[in-house]
């Protein structure tokens, strides 16, 4: 390489400074408007990555750094591109096509901007440049653990093909995040390694014990739940399936400070901070545990499961290799086998294909004093098989059940009982503010419990519904109508249930074998067309149909 000095005039452009001369080398300014003659020297400038801005449709300009680029360009982090972020929700919501790999990018923007912004406004707490550089990457790779339709395979696959395992995909991205560290020869120390991981953890373990504790609580807060990650997914998931929502993350940054190394808000937050709990659990209910999402991942869970013998899916995640091919492409690749094992598995996809899915059957909200009497052993689909009618053939493997919890981030706690506030007067004093203070609409329970029931095979929906209701009896000295099911109203009152109990006539106990008179021909055509229409409904949440079937 050439190593006379470049001469750069004041017309030059950062740009030329950029581009020449090839390789990098040693630039003269002459003097003009910037000052005197001095020298860059800009050997090897130019060998790596350099800083980049990307538009983001929810944050704007975010400026990636160097270090962020270096762990962006690599096969293990291009990986999060095949990873949708709400799973089977879009097949329900087709706005919702949006991927982990920019939700990890926002978290990580977001992470960077509220450690920078307590290391300038706060110098007194020692934040460190390692410091700021591993929050950062802690927000960047805290989902490269992820598997195939994200919660999927880790709420419900794993644990259905290696029972006992207690596997998390924070743990997958521990081991994707050394992956791609020793893969790709990325220069970090190992301390920083340790301390990414525990921030990814929301845990001190180790080395990090001497890290400031109130950096944990930036990508993974476990003591109330309110982090960055939160702050991106609650508002990317709003916008991409036309959700209004009123939560503004970078609000919230900027209305926080550390005391006593912890991170509390400005009181004026409170009800904000409210209304961010309850957006959660709203996409909970209406968006991630919808119930035709739930069929379509219960579907995909069984054909991994089918193929699962022949491709290994499960075992997997013992090796970043195996681990890295592993993405939603996963269907695809099983629908273009030629191995005939996996016909099972690709019947199943061919349903998901051709719309012929599972079915919704019922649902029953657990009461707070059935919360010890309603439990998993007690309500299986062997119990509500055994509850079946004397013509109905229902085996338990036709059934699903399905124990939902949606709550407001801390199970049955209120998570706003874990956050410390302070005021503009006393900066320096944090304390907590009482849910009778934010207002009397605040409620007073934090978590609902239901149980839902599916059935695979469509033609088998009314006995299953049957058999559950029969069951469900036994707990209920008034069993609740069935007001969720699309295609039972119990409420109905048909001549031959006249003058009877719905539970004297319809949901006998399996022990009698008893089964109710059939209903009227008439009967059973205004419940079918009452189901019609309840299935053809649609609610234009983005602009898009959201399908109810």
């Amino acid at each position: 390489m050439d190593n006379s000095p470049f001469l750069v005039n004041s017309k030059s452009s950062v740009g030329d400074l950029i581009r020449t001369p090839p390789g990098g080398g040693r630039y003269t300014y002459r003097s003009g408007s910037l000052g005197p003659d001095f020298d860059i020297d800009t050997s090897g400038f130019l060998e790596g990555p350099f800083e980049k801005y990307i538009n983001d449709p929810i944050h704007g300009h975010i400026l990636l750094d160097v270090d962020c680029l270096r762990c962006i360009d690599t096969p293990q982090f291009q990986r999060l591109r095949d990873l949708s972020q709400l799973g089977s929700a879009y097949y329900v919501f087709p706005g919702g096509t949006h991927k982990r790999f920019e939700h990890s990018i926002g978290t990580s923007h977001l992470a960077g901007e509220l450690v920078e912004r307590f290391r300038y406004t706060q110098p007194e707490l020692g934040i460190t440049p390692s410091d700021v550089k591993c929050v950062k990457l802690a927000g960047l790779c805290h989902d490269l653990g992820h598997g195939p339709f994200s919660h999927v395979f880790d709420n419900e696959f794993i644990p259905r093909t290696r029972p006992g395992l207690e596997w998390t995909h924070e743990q997958g991205s521990e081991m994707m995040l050394e992956y791609m560290i020793d893969d790709n020869n990325i220069d970090i120390e190992k301390e920083e390694i340790a301390f990414i991981k525990d921030l990814i953890m929301g845990e001190r373990r180790g080395s990090s014990r001497n890290r400031p504790g109130f950096l944990f609580d930036i990508v993974s807060n476990k003591r109330n739940s309110l982090d960055v990650d939160k702050y991106d997914y609650i508002q990317r998931d709003c916008y991409n399936v036309g959700i209004r929502s009123s939560i503004d993350g970078s609000r919230l940054m900027r209305m926080s400070r550390v005391i006593g190394d912890e991170i509390c808000w400005h009181h004026k937050e409170v009800y904000n901070l409210y209304e961010l709990y309850h957006t959660r659990f709203s996409l909970f209910k209406r968006i991630y545990t919808h119930r035709v999402s739930k069929a379509i991942e219960y579907m995909i869970t069984d054909a991994m499961f089918a193929a699962d013998s022949i491709m290994g899916i499960s075992s997997a995640i013992d090796r970043g290799e195996d681990y890295l091919d592993l993405t939603d492409d996963i269907l695809l690749q099983i629908e273009r086998s030629k191995n005939p094992g996996l016909e099972k598995a690709k019947g199943i996809i061919r349903r998901i294909r051709t719309r012929n899915l599972y079915k919704f059957v019922d649902e029953l909200l657990i009461p707070l004093d059935k919360k010890e009497i309603l439990t998993k052993e007690r309500i299986t689909a062997f119990e509500i098989a055994s509850c079946q009618g004397p013509n109905d053939h229902l085996e338990a493997d036709d059934i699903i059940v399905e124990f939902l919890k949606n709550n407001y981030a801390m199970k049955d706690r209120n998570p706003v009982d874990g956050i410390k506030f302070f005021s503009k007067h006393n900066p320096s004093i944090s304390y907590h503010i009482p849910r009778e203070k934010v207002s009397s609409l605040i409620p007073s329970e934090f978590q609902e419990c239901s149980i839902r029931v599916f059935v695979r095979d469509p033609a088998k929906v009314r006995p299953v519904h049957e058999a559950f209701r029969r069951l469900m009896s036994r707990f209920f000295r008034d069993l609740p109508p069935s007001t969720t099911s699309p295609y039972f109203d119990t409420t109905d009152k048909t001549p031959e249930k006249a003058g009877s109990s719905t539970n004297s006539r319809l949901f006998v106990h399996a022990s009698s074998r008893g089964h109710s008179p059939s209903p009227s021909s008439s009967a059973v055509d205004n419940r079918l067309n009452h189901g019609k229409k309840r299935r053809i409904q649609s609610s234009n949440v983005n602009g898009d149909m959201e399908t109810d079937d």
